[in-house]
């Protein structure tokens, strides 16, 4: 007998088995058919769906990439500028006076003239003329066929040739040269007016910069992996005394004149001052400014810099442009400055054929100012800043050129009768004038040396007319000069203020 705790399964009856069987297998494929109907109704689900996007998507009503609306226009073309071109150079321009202003009376201009002659403060030799600026006519005269010293109003003879030969826009390059790999050769191009450093591009003094040189010659030299290199020195551009021979030494100990050379940093001053001490050798102290430049961009220079030509065949590495000769112009005439002037001088004789030097520039800006019409017989060039003994140019000759400067027929011109310093605001002439008429409409060049004072420009008068004057005094007593501009300037102011028509 069977224990009581385990339960005794009834007998099954024949054929049940058979049908439990067939029942379990039904319930199997019914729920096998009731997930496919499921499912098919599952996706019919999601097309309807998925196809209800698709329409919503091309009527841009969901986000998407399908759109019913009409394609967006192809864009207009870029515009094609014809007129966004560079522009031509700018040219500098006085301002316009009415033609028809009353001119003064001759008379009048005449008496100031003769009391001016007659001061006994300038001494026994002046000059006096004043002329209209539109006709040429003589208003005014007293000695002005003489032969005086000009001192620094010789510089606008330099200023005419200059904007006339190479003209206002020539620049004057400082480049680097490289032979083979490894030697570099610094070219001077007349530019005595480098920086040291970076260039200033608002500057005239500093406009290019041997910085910026060094810059480009290291970014040269990194495509070889050159770090050393040896330096050359070319400064052959000029040739002859780096001085006038007419100079006296002393200036240039004083620092009124610094050895002219092919390139220079600051006009190869060695202090921050209008007449510092100069280097005595321009170029080479220029050179060693470059050996730094190059090694703080990482160029080393070995040995010594030496003096050599460039070779024809060598690959350009740099180059750095001075500022035009415009403003060059303007900036010896402003500041009076004797090396810049000596320095324009050896660029007017090199574009005109002839040497470099100290004669070619006084014959070359000899024949260009002759060439623009003025006679200069009697006229000697000693040098062509005014510092040297020896020249001697006449009221008519200097008056003559100052026209020319501000002659509307001479466009080329117009930077040197802008460029002269303003009565009163700029310049040698920015402490003169404070307190009279002439200030503000008086554009002048100023000469000064022991016993000689002289002035020649133009002067707008009450009635808006515009004059030129030049007034020289070549025998001023001891200790007379400054007395004599006062005495100048006192002129000049009474022409501004002359109404003194006829």
């Amino acid at each position: 007998m069977p224990a009581p705790d385990v339960p005794v399964e009834a007998p099954v009856p024949a054929g049940a088995e058979q049908a439990r069987a067939d029942a379990a297998d039904g319930r199997i494929r019914g729920r096998r058919m009731g997930w496919g109907a499921r499912t098919g109704v599952a996706v019919g689900v999601v097309l309807v769906l998925a196809g209800g996007y698709v329409v919503a998507d091309a009527y841009d009503v969901v986000p998407g990439v399908l759109t019913t609306a009409a394609p967006y226009p192809e864009p207009n073309p870029f515009p094609d500028a014809p007129g966004a071109v560079a522009a031509p150079p700018l040219e500098v321009g006085l301002p316009t006076l009415d033609a028809a202003a009353p001119v003064p009376a001759t008379a009048s201009v005449q008496g100031l003239a003769d009391a001016l002659a007659a001061d006994t403060r300038l001494g026994p030799r002046v000059g006096v003329l004043v002329t209209d600026a539109a006709t040429g006519d003589v208003l005014g005269a007293s000695g002005d066929t003489v032969g005086h010293v000009p001192a620094s109003t010789l510089k606008t003879l330099t200023a005419a040739a200059a904007l006339t030969s190479p003209g206002a826009h020539a620049t004057l390059p400082t480049r680097a040269v490289l032979e083979g790999q490894e030697t570099v050769y610094l070219v001077g191009g007349g530019d005595m007016m480098l920086a040291a450093g970076a260039g200033d591009p608002t500057a005239v003094n500093g406009r290019a910069g041997l910085g910026d040189l060094a810059a480009q010659v290291a970014g040269e030299l990194r495509l070889t992996g050159r770090t050393t290199v040896a330096l050359r020195l070319d400064d052959t551009l000029f040739t002859g005394a780096a001085v006038a021979p007419t100079v006296d030494p002393a200036s240039v100990r004083n620092g009124y004149v610094a050895p002219v050379a092919a390139l220079a940093v600051d006009i190869a001053r060695l202090a921050d001052e209008e007449y510092a001490p100069r280097a005595e050798d321009p170029a080479m102290a220029a050179a060693d400014a470059f050996v730094a430049a190059l090694a703080e961009q990482g160029v080393t220079v070995a040995g010594d810099v030496v003096r050599a030509p460039a070779p024809d065949d060598g690959r350009a590495v740099g180059a750095v442009e001075s500022a035009p000769l415009s403003e060059v112009v303007a900036y010896l005439l402003q500041h009076s400055d004797n090396t810049i002037t000596e320095v324009v001088g050896r660029v007017v004789a090199i574009d005109a054929g002839l040497p470099g030097s100290a004669a070619g520039a006084t014959q070359a800006v000899r024949s260009a100012v002759e060439g623009l019409g003025v006679d200069l017989t009697g006229a000697s060039l000693a040098d062509l800043s005014g510092l040297g003994d020896g020249s001697v140019v006449t009221p008519a000759q200097l008056d003559e050129v100052v026209g020319l400067l501000a002659d509307p027929a001479h466009p080329q011109l117009r930077p040197g009768a802008v460029g002269l310093p303003v009565a009163g605001l700029s310049g040698t002439l920015g402490e003169r004038y404070l307190e009279n008429a002439g200030r503000g409409v008086v554009r002048a060049k100023t000469g000064s040396l022991p016993n000689v004072t002289s002035l020649a420009g133009t002067v707008v008068t009450a009635d808006d007319r515009l004059l030129v004057f030049s007034l020289m005094a070549d025998a001023v007593p001891d200790g007379g000069t400054y007395g004599a501009r006062l005495i100048f300037d006192d002129f000049v102011a009474s022409l501004a203020e002359c109404g003194c028509t006829a």
